[in-house]
């Protein structure tokens, strides 16, 4: 989902938004509440949603009910 930098014009507020491409431009200042943004022209930035791997418990201890120590 892109990131998208904006400044009002009223209030000098600067942010950034993540955004998908096809929503629409924000207008209304979060900060002072006027509709005087404007998206910023600035280098690229993209992020991407990550998956963390499930990690299987390594205790051993034999307390979990499906501990190999428990059979």
């Amino acid at each position: 989902m892109p990131i998208y930098e904006y400044r009002c014009e009223a209030c000098d507020h600067r942010f950034e938004n993540r955004q998908k491409m096809s929503d629409p431009l924000l207008t209304d200042c979060p900060e002072c509440g006027k509709p005087q943004l404007k998206k910023l022209i600035s280098a690229g930035s993209f992020q991407m949603k990550e998956k963390a791997p499930a990690a299987a418990p390594q205790c051993g201890m034999g307390m979990c009910p499906g501990c190999p120590s428990n059979q």
